[in-house]
């Protein structure tokens, strides 16, 4: 919560009717004591809070909420090419956006598809959704946070929709060049037969398969203890659940689990490998197979998986500026839920669906302290082009000079000073990165032309006035 001191004290003692915003409280348009109350309503609480203000009391330090965070210029222009560049991908395969309720705590694509009686869809949606457990700050896990979602809905033959969810995961991850990662594959009717074949009881299917889940954080002999300690399995059952669940590999894992005496005569384990099987087929045609891993250990602990699930884990950061490899766990992660809208709809209905999760923030963590270790200055705006003038008096024809290259759709700015100085000017474009600056000064009125430098190079020349635009974008063209 944010925390405002003894003024936001004092204003909670206010009496009833209209108060100040928290805008106001902060000072961001004048401070609280001279802007409210109105001069007629001005009483002893009025006083004691504008003393208080005046007099130097110690005031708190503000905070943002528990888990959360501002973010300044350079880091939202930083998250903004991340989702560019995610958004591009989905886009790039012929996803629809669509948009749900913030507030929505339920699953809402799958609500959104019983609601309106969807049942073919391919979507993405990005938006801030919020979590309620404890953030991880230090491993880009926030409370609230942007979720980056794609996914397909509809009955297809198997396999294709969920190679092409691994082949968008792979796109993005390299496009990003992030470092090498490993796309982790599994599917639970495969995990639940080897439950099945290990003698635990289907009450206990799900428990276990949470227990399986931590295999990539602590070592066998601890998930081994929980296994027998907490979920009460017995020792033989989690030995034989240790021989299958620390299995990964390839097709050729494939092939041999389809060969196992136990396995192949389980039928919800049978057509979970016959399923994998394809999907690598698939995926060996995509060219992406030297990233993906076949493991028995992945579990993901959402119940409503159904088939196929992935998760993405990057494996170590290739990057000369940082020293340390920045723990951040999975960066995208998903599956397929068949029976999750059938919930949702009032007779029933099953629209099969897979799908896939992309952990913007734990990506943006790894982006921005690549960033600040490198040194390297991110432009926070998109301007093109500065109007400038070298004289006094000319703020007319700046004014006349930036309008027409707003009508124009050229981004441009200009200093709000009546007679800037040349240099603070050029020094400014340097400085946010501006490449063009069209410079009009009592000569240039008089020949009809824009002096146009390249600021970069520093060089520049006089352009006819009809002909800037024309020379402004093909400057700028890529």
């Amino acid at each position: 919560m944010l925390r405002l001191g003894p003024i936001a004290a004092a204003a909670r003692r206010l009496p009833a009717g209209p108060r100040p915003g928290p805008l106001c409280l902060a000072g961001s348009r004048g401070s609280f004591a001279r802007s409210w109350p109105p001069a007629g309503d001005r009483g002893p609480l009025f006083r004691q809070v504008r003393a208080a203000a005046a007099g130097g009391e110690r005031v708190r330090v503000l905070k943002t909420p528990k888990g959360t965070r501002d973010h300044p210029p350079a880091q939202t222009a930083l998250r903004d090419r991340l989702l560019s560049a995610v958004v591009s991908c989905f886009k790039r395969h012929g996803a629809a956006a669509i948009d749900t309720p913030v507030l929505e705590l339920r699953v809402p694509f799958a609500r959104y598809l019983a609601m309106n009686k969807v049942t073919n869809m391919k979507r993405y949606h990005v938006a801030k959704v919020y979590r309620r457990d404890n953030p991880a700050t230090t491993r880009g896990r926030y409370r609230e946070f942007y979720q980056c979602d794609f996914d397909i809905a509809g009955q297809f033959d198997p396999m294709i929709p969920d190679a092409e969810c691994l082949k968008i995961v792979h796109e993005i991850l390299s496009d990003l060049q992030l470092g090498d990662f490993i796309i982790k594959v599994n599917d639970r009717r495969i995990l639940n037969g080897v439950f099945a074949v290990c003698g635990v009881p289907e009450s206990k299917f799900i428990p276990a398969c949470s227990t399986v889940d931590k295999l990539d954080k602590v070592p066998w002999e601890e998930v081994r203890s929980e296994m027998v300690g907490e979920k009460g399995l017995s020792p033989e059952a989690a030995d034989r659940i240790g021989e299958y669940v620390q299995l990964h590999g390839g097709l050729d894992l494939i092939e041999r689990l389809l060969q196992d005496p136990k396995l192949s005569q389980n039928k919800l384990a049978k057509e979970g490998l016959g399923d994998m099987k394809l999907l690598f087929e698939y995926l060996t045609l995509f060219g992406i197979t030297e990233k993906i891993s076949f493991d028995l250990s992945l579990a993901r602990g959402l119940d409503y998986y159904t088939g196929v699930i992935f998760e993405a884990v990057l494996l170590h950061q290739e990057n000369e500026h940082v020293e340390e490899a920045v723990s951040v766990g999975s960066v995208a992660g998903g599956g397929r839920y068949d029976g999750l809208v059938g919930m949702f709809d009032p007779k029933g209905r099953k629209v099969p669906c897979v799908g896939v999760s992309i952990g913007i923030e734990r990506i943006f963590s790894i982006l921005e302290q690549r960033l600040e270790a490198s040194g390297e200055k991110l432009r926070t705006t998109e301007t093109q082009v500065l109007v400038a003038t070298p004289q006094k008096h000319l703020l007319p024809a700046r004014l006349k000079l930036i309008s027409e290259l707003w009508d124009a759709g050229i981004k441009a700015e200009m200093l709000y000073k009546k007679d800037p100085k040349l240099l603070k000017q050029l020094q400014y474009c340097e400085d946010t990165g501006i490449p063009l600056a069209a410079i009009v000064g009592e000569q240039e009125l008089a020949d009809g032309v824009v002096k146009l430098r390249d600021v970069a190079t520093r060089e520049q020349v006089d352009i006819p006035r009809e002909k800037l635009i024309d020379e402004i974008r093909r400057r700028l063209e890529p």
